[in-house]
């Protein structure tokens, strides 16, 4: 909810440009200009009239501030709501147009983050984007190299004690840690986005997980036997009964994926998830009277 209140002031105060758009909804656009990548969109989304004046209310009638759409199945619900008050004349929302010609809306996706501004004309619909932000957000991900957690501890080779602190932690690397930046570019439009791994979930292979922030405190003979302070697991049992003597884990670490798009005051989230799995010889210590 703060990116998209930033994001909504600085586009009252006259930075930011609006969504840009196809000449009319419906219609589906293949955009070949691209640097990087060939982008093929329809939209079908659908919005509130602009004309009525600010009104009030909801079901994207003319005169409703708000209306909801869908681009598909495959596209979340998209919000419209009439900006109050409307940027000056000059503004670069408008494109060269006035209030008369109709009125700026802001189009939040609740799914995706996504936030902007767009210019529904009097009487008319919410416009076919020529270009959509979050195709091209996926491209950049797409080139991405995102992998796994990189695990350093449990070690395969090791022998872990039953009751005794684990300390796990991954090594951290671009691409396993992050952070990794991509950009795609189509029809004079550029998302950059940037990756980095915001949590670590390890499934102990015991019945337990454990989700730390990071990627866990590296262990040395000092610390003694004290537990992780960070990223840390007690087995309660040898892992004697488990398929090849040992427990089978994996660590997936969750990518969260920031895109912006400037030229169309756009913003979002992605998130992507990658996994490593792993071994744990756990065994009992026998204490000699």
């Amino acid at each position: 909810m703060l990116r998209r209140a930033v994001v909504a002031a600085v586009v009252l105060s006259g930075i930011l440009a609006p969504a840009a758009h196809a000449d009319g909804p419906g219609g589906g656009v293949c955009d070949n200009s691209g640097l990087l990548v060939t982008v093929c969109a329809s939209d079908s989304t659908t919005a509130p009239s602009a004309g009525g004046g600010s009104g009030s209310g909801s079901g994207g009638t003319a005169g409703t501030p708000a209306g909801t759409s869908s681009g598909g199945s495959a596209k979340p619900a998209c919000t419209y709501v009439r900006l109050e008050p409307q940027p000056p004349a000059g503004n670069l929302a408008w494109e060269g147009k006035t209030a008369e010609d109709g009125a700026l809306y802001q189009v939040e996706c609740p799914a995706t983050g996504r936030v902007g501004v767009t210019f529904i004309p009097t009487g008319g619909g919410a416009p076919a984007p020529r270009i959509d932000p979050e195709v091209l957000a996926r491209r950049a991900v797409d080139s991405m190299r995102l992998d796994g957690p990189l695990v350093v501890s449990p070690r395969a080779a090791g022998r872990y004690v039953v009751g005794m602190p684990m300390w796990m932690w991954a090594s951290r690397s671009p691409t396993t840690y992050g952070p990794v930046t991509a950009s795609a570019t189509a029809g004079g439009v550029t998302v950059t986005a940037t990756a980095r791994v915001s949590s670590i979930r390890w499934d102990m292979g015991d019945g337990t997980t454990v989700t730390c922030a990071g990627p866990g405190t590296p262990y040395d003979a000092t610390q003694g036997k004290a537990p992780s302070p960070d990223c840390g697991h007690r087995y309660k049992a040898p892992s004697t009964a488990q398929k090849g003597g040992a427990y089978a884990g994996r660590a997936t670490a969750t990518w969260t994926v920031e895109w912006t798009a400037p030229a169309l005051g756009d913003a979002g989230t992605l998130t992507e998830t990658r996994a490593t799995p792993f071994t744990v010889r756990v065994v009992e210590v026998q204490v000699l009277n």
